[in-house]
């Protein structure tokens, strides 16, 4: 199978864990985009009751779309599920979230829900975090400054993240460092903590401590990894 065919499948599949009465977070992402079209359909072919929660000005549009009806999270007293992709996962079900640029809002809706699933394919799933390049949400006021600090701490080079020629400005009118740590981060934990620390870095990349459930597609079709506890 193709590598978006094994996305739809991850996609389509992570909608078992929705039903009638939830509020749900909406993630971002190639892969999240099927759960966002079956719960679509699900909704206007089969009734499906939810309230969504996007996590992007993309899934919002999508979603409304689609038929899902959507609500602000500061309206909701926190959510049942959020369901959202991942550029890597560890052994521990650590995520890299924000190869899409919207993972401060990830992250918001993430810590407001009940439990986490993760879509994703194979090419995700990591015995180390770090190959794909950490992304690190900073602000625009003197961005290079905390460009060399991100440098300095983590000891690899840092790129501003560009779209068309110029930099990618987020749904929050901010900027993202990509960090080139290769293969490297076997404290995400310390790494998150480290980077904060940093007072022009607005939100990192590391999603700790959040997933529970990682549904996986591969060749030999879809799997389930659920976290221990």
């Amino acid at each position: 199978m193709d590598v978006e065919t094994l996305k739809q499948e991850a996609g389509v599949a992570a909608c078992a864990y929705v039903r009638s009465g939830m509020k749900v977070g909406l993630g971002t992402g190639s892969t999240v985009k099927y759960t966002i079209l079956e719960l679509g359909r699900r909704v206007r072919e089969e009734g499906l009751d939810i309230v969504g929660v996007p996590t992007s000005i993309a899934t919002r549009d999508l979603a409304l779309e689609v038929g899902i009806p959507l609500a602000d999270l500061d309206d909701l007293d926190g959510l049942n599920v959020v369901i959202d992709g991942t550029d890597e996962f560890d052994v521990n079900f650590q995520l890299i979230k924000g190869g899409g640029a919207a993972l401060l809002r990830e992250k918001v809706v993430a810590q407001s829900s009940a439990s986490m699933v993760v879509v994703a394919d194979d090419r995700k799933q990591v015995a180390t975090l770090g190959a794909f390049p950490l992304p690190i949400e900073v602000t625009p006021f003197s961005y290079n400054t905390t460009k060399r600090a991100i440098e300095h701490a983590l000891g690899c080079e840092v790129l501003m993240r560009s779209l068309n020629g110029k930099l990618l400005i987020t749904d929050n009118g901010n900027y993202i460092a990509d960090a080139h740590t290769g293969p490297t981060l076997t404290d995400p934990e310390g790494t998150e903590r480290q980077l904060l620390n940093l007072a022009g870095v607005v939100q990192v990349g590391l999603f700790n401590n959040m997933c529970d459930v990682v549904v996986l597609a591969s060749p030999n079709g879809v799997s389930v990894l659920e976290k221990d506890d």
